[in-house]
């Protein structure tokens, strides 16, 4: 029993020199990982932490350089390498988990670990993760741009007759998505070497079809205004009747008359013109543009669409009556409207002897004898009283410029509608207000002449215009009225 004793004692004492031969690491030495261990294709063996550790990190280091290339839309190829996607090592708890093998348990199964390590190696995989971040970034930085934009098929008018256009599919960057997808594959399927790597694209259907378009033949409603004579007043009219003319909408679409003629700048084609402000008339560029939304926002009320967006003008204009109106100013007033119908629609302008026209074409769904008409309704109106003079020390004396007086109005406009000749409707479509507006002189103050001062300075008290103009003429001798 003793021998027994003894013999076992001894087999334990070899094992543990056994399981100690492996490492050749005293227990007050830095332990170190033992043979046969591996992480994914760098062998550990007898590596302390520290450098364990680095031999992984030197490792993923080097995947940086990797070269993946994304396939972006329209078959763009843009390349990029891993360390631009943020790789980086996502388990380090490895190196603790190699340094525990063959140190844990009881002697007989840490001899048997020792034992399979001589005749197969322990193979810690190294696991990668990719910044969500960092990805989102280089996608929008560099795939983005290779999107394409949905072209709809259209219409265009020629010599009284349309033209069908076909559209073309459009294709684009779904970015979350292509994030998820590239932070998946990255992570899960990726074998560590240069790759191509599609996104996910999603391709843009077109608007419109040949048996859409081909039912936008009828008139639904066209109106008229002159715009007079004034060169750079015509010439920006002009110019944005043809920025809107040739639109079409699409049903639900909706259309801002200032984003389709915008900017108001001399680049699109804008020349300094009389316009409203604080009650003056002053020359800003563009000015005129509010007789084209104007003129458009009568066809659209013949043609029955939604009006979404309109404001009336501050004072009154002369080319429509009261409340007939449509003004525009940047950042302030726009005129909109939506198509409601379930066919699309076509804005066609034109200018011709100082006119300009809007005609809407559609589908006329309307019954046959239906009529509309829209009424202008004078609520109260304000006459100006004295005139008003602003004395401009910068112009001599003789300087005299004068504003035409604005009567002010509060109308309503309503839309009637009749059936085979019988009033079956009459609804308010908008309140319109215009300020009443004196006549307005600017007059020259500037000179040497004492008495010429006074008196000028005098005639201006009496806020008459044509007082003041009566004095001016004898001061200058230019003759009165």
């Amino acid at each position: 029993m003793k021998r027994w004793l003894r013999k076992g004692c001894a087999v334990l004492g070899v094992l543990a020199c056994m399981l100690m031969s492996g490492t050749t690491v005293r227990a007050e030495e830095e332990p170190v990982i033992k043979n046969g261990i591996y992480a994914d294709e760098i062998d550990l063996s007898g590596m302390n932490a520290r450098e364990a550790t680095q031999a992984i990190e030197a490792f993923v280091e080097e995947l940086e350089e990797t070269r993946i290339t994304l396939l972006a839309a329209t078959d763009a190829e843009v390349e990029v390498t891993a360390g631009e996607l943020g790789i980086s090592w996502a388990n380090p708890e490895l190196v603790t988990e190699a340094l525990e093998v063959g140190s844990r348990g009881n002697v007989i199964d840490r001899y048997k670990l020792l034992k399979d390590l001589e005749r197969e190696n322990l193979i810690f995989p190294i696991q990668l993760s990719f910044d969500a971040k960092a990805i989102r970034e280089v996608l929008e930085e560099k795939c983005v741009q290779y999107d394409t934009e949905s072209e709809d098929a259209t219409l265009i008018r020629k010599d009284g007759e349309f033209q069908m256009l076909g559209g073309n599919a459009g294709f684009a960057l779904d970015v979350s998505a292509s994030v998820k997808e590239v932070t998946r594959f990255l992570e899960e399927e990726w074998e560590r070497e240069d790759c191509d790597l599609p996104l996910v694209i999603t391709q843009l259907e077109p608007k419109g079809s040949v048996e859409e378009l081909s039912q936008v033949k009828d008139v639904l409603g066209t109106f008229t205004t002159n715009y007079g004579n004034e060169l750079y007043r015509g010439i920006n009219v002009e110019n944005a009747c043809k920025l809107v003319n040739g639109t079409v909408l699409y049903p639900g679409e909706e259309f801002s008359c200032y984003d389709a003629i915008a900017p108001l700048d001399a680049g699109n084609g804008y020349y300094p013109a009389g316009s409203y402000l604080n009650g003056r008339v002053v020359d800003s560029l563009g000015g005129g543009v509010c007789q084209v939304s104007t003129t458009l926002y009568n066809a659209v009320l013949l043609s029955e669409l939604e009006v979404t967006e309109r404001a009336n003008h501050s004072m009154i204009v002369t080319y429509v009556q009261p409340a007939f109106d449509a003004a525009i100013a940047t950042g302030v007033k726009d005129f909109k409207f939506v198509n409601n119908l379930e066919y699309p629609i076509y804005i066609e302008g034109y200018t011709e002897n100082r006119n300009i026209t809007f005609t809407i074409y559609g589908k006329e769904t309307r019954p046959e004898g239906r009529e509309l008409r829209f009424e202008s309704k004078i609520l109260s109106v304000n006459y100006p009283e004295a005139d008003l003079i602003y004395e401009d020390p910068s112009q001599p004396i003789g300087y005299i410029a004068t504003e035409g007086s604005h009567t002010g109005y509060k109308a309503q406009l309503w839309k009637i509608v009749t059936e085979n000749g019988q009033e079956v409707s009459r609804t308010q479509v908008n309140s319109s207000s215009y300020i009443t507006v004196p006549r307005s002189a600017t007059v020259g103050t500037a000179t040497e002449d004492p008495y010429a001062y006074e008196e000028i300075m005098a005639a201006i008290g009496t806020c008459d215009i044509d007082h003041v103009r009566n004095v001016i003429a004898a001061l200058t001798g230019q003759g009165g009225e």
